[in-house]
């Protein structure tokens, strides 16, 4: 089968497609044929050696942590699933990813693709989708009535967030670009705030949650408009814990994980309408350089996928 390979860290130059043995599912995992995969930061951050300490994963692997497709074969064992079903998971970091034609999954991390979306809008969901997801419910516990601020709300991740917190019945403040204020308006955002023009910290205030997916300065000033007792979570790291402890806030980072219940409940969303997907690029696997370039430049709305069948 054809597959993105990284043989050795560096730029995204350095990856090379390439034709390998196609895997085969062992008792309790799915062969996917790989109809779309996701392009997320994470990628290029670990091709580019710049996450090796977080995720220490062995060379040569294909990247690639976000897909949708329809099963191949299943293993002896699997129960929940068979041949041609169409899915969508978030697979592991320490595994051979989604650059390719096929790949081979746990059971127990897939979840059926909505029949209202395409693959290539499947594949933009489940890693920035279980992101928000766990962000905004199981370590920020946003519950309805109460006040989220976003940062990048129109990126893949944010512009999920958005959708999700206004589904749970949450008041939604955005922060983006003055190109991306409509894009999140449409989202259902309640107030945006283009920070090219705003200083959030200066018109915002008693904040019950921010989501932080930014870092450095705008988790600093997240700080100035929470409410004692606040909460800020974020995706980049805790930076400023002794200052937040000083204002009673509960500062806490995470990385996603894989999730089979959240991503049906996200799932659901989309299949009933309140959640839509945002692509704004499709590439081939020909292109994954291109596409990890533009995803570095850090100013995409919503996501870029490849198309692989």
């Amino acid at each position: 089968m054809r597959a993105i390979r990284l043989n050795e860290y560096g730029s995204v130059d350095k990856l090379k497609l390439e034709n390998i043995p196609r895997p085969e599912p062992k008792d309790k995992e799915i062969l996917i044929k790989v109809h779309a995969a996701g392009i997320n930061p994470v990628d290029w951050k670990i091709i580019e050696g710049k996450a090796s300490d977080k995720f220490p994963i062995k060379l040569p692997i294909t990247p690639g942590w976000d897909l949708a497709g329809v099963i191949e074969e299943v293993g002896k064992s699997v129960k929940s699933f068979r041949a041609g079903d169409e899915v969508f998971c978030k697979p592991d970091l320490d595994r051979d990813g989604a650059y390719a034609e096929f790949i081979v999954v746990p059971e127990h991390i897939v979840s059926y693709k909505p029949t209202n979306i395409s693959f290539t809008d499947a594949a933009s969901v489940p890693l920035a989708g279980l992101t928000a997801w766990q962000g905004l419910f199981q370590y920020g516990n946003l519950k309805k009535g109460e006040k989220v601020l976003i940062h990048a709300a129109s990126g893949g991740v944010g512009s999920l967030a958005v959708q999700f917190a206004k589904s749970k019945g949450a008041y939604v403040i955005g922060t983006c670009s003055t190109d991306n204020v409509s894009f999140v308006n449409k989202l259902g955002a309640d107030e945006v705030i283009d920070y090219t023009k705003q200083n959030f910290e200066d018109d915002l205030k008693e904040i019950d949650l921010v989501f932080d997916t930014i870092g450095g300065e705008t988790q600093q000033k997240s700080l100035l408009v929470l409410k004692e007792g606040g909460r800020l979570i974020s995706i980049v790291g805790a930076q400023f814990e002794q200052e937040a402890k000083a204002k009673n806030i509960r500062l806490e980072a995470f990385m996603s994980k894989p999730n089979k219940s959240q991503l049906d409940e996200i799932a659901a969303l989309i299949q009933d309408g309140s959640v839509i997907p945002a692509v704004s690029g499709v590439y081939s696997l020909e292109e994954t350089a291109q596409a990890l370039r533009e995803s570095a430049n850090g100013h995409v709305r919503g996501k870029l996928v490849l198309r692989v069948f």
